[in-house]
């Protein structure tokens, strides 16, 4: 990535008011090692186990009533490589209320493990910049039914309608960073196939498990080169263990006016 440089139409995956933003190369190839490392070094007990998945949370832990209790983010997001300082420059986050990521998770993905359409919900900024370490995967980006029509929808935990088939499908590469905001942030939902590969029949069309054909709406602008090729030619890519930093903006924050462990009565909003 040019650092300095804010979003543009190069990098623009989906118009606004549905924006999404894709930058590859995002870090270079020894920041990322440098930042597995780092992730591998860190204690097991950051880790919270989930169902599937695990992940840990850095930048503090969401009170009740959605406040973030602040506590300082891993160094090496601040320093080398920069993360926090490069989402910023992408200007991404400049109508958010702190102009930059505050609270990032880290979720760990192995190969057949990957996370149901969902959406991020109200305790954030509308904006996320997902970035990808450690291996490929594919973003799928959802629809609501409004008409509820039982033959074509799948069900969220909350009970709403979506239509199964992806309204946008977006490749992402080790080192990218996808940035999403607008309506495809406050009115979509987003996830990730559970599979251990990706099959790909050429011209960027991607094989869905429910056996739809989706095209990568990105797959012409991939620059890792066997990627590249499989995405144009067809062929299979197998995932590996992947680890994605998503980076928001927690509008309410507290900081600690005495002690340790605050109660909502010992916190200041920031």
């Amino acid at each position: 990535m040019q650092h300095g440089t804010a979003l543009s139409n190069d990098v623009l995956v989906t118009a606004a008011p549905a924006a999404a933003h894709y930058i590859p190369d995002f870090i270079t190839v020894e920041e990322e090692e440098y930042l597995l490392r780092k992730i591998d070094e860190s204690p097991k007990l950051n880790w919270k186990p989930l169902g599937n998945r695990r992940l840990q949370l850095w930048g503090g832990e969401i009170l009740q009533k959605n406040v973030l209790f602040r506590k300082a983010m891993p160094p090496f997001l601040t320093s080398y490589p920069n993360v926090i300082g490069r989402l910023k420059e992408t200007q991404a986050f400049a109508f958010s209320p702190h102009k930059q990521p505050n609270h990032i998770i880290l979720n760990e993905y192995l190969p057949g493990q990957g996370i149901m359409p969902h959406e991020d919900g109200p305790l954030y900024y509308p904006v996320v910049g997902t970035v990808s370490l450690g291996s490929h995967s594919v973003f799928h980006y959802y629809a609501y039914n409004s008409d509820r029509t039982p033959d074509h929808v799948a069900h969220t935990s909350s009970g709403r309608t979506i239509y199964p088939k992806p309204v946008l499908s977006v490749f992402l590469e080790p080192r990218s960073v996808i940035i999403t905001s607008g309506d495809l942030y406050t009115s979509h939902l987003h996830g990730i196939d559970e599979v251990t590969h990706d099959v790909f029949l050429g011209d960027g069309r991607l094989l869905c498990p429910t056996g739809d054909e989706v095209v990568l709406s990105n797959w012409r602008t991939v620059r890792t080169q066997n990627m590249a090729d499989v995405l144009r030619y067809g062929g299979t890519l197998p995932r590996e263990t992947r680890l994605s930093l998503t980076c928001r903006d927690v509008e309410k924050v507290a900081t600690p006016m005495r002690g340790h462990l605050p109660a909502l009565n010992q916190v200041r909003l920031v």
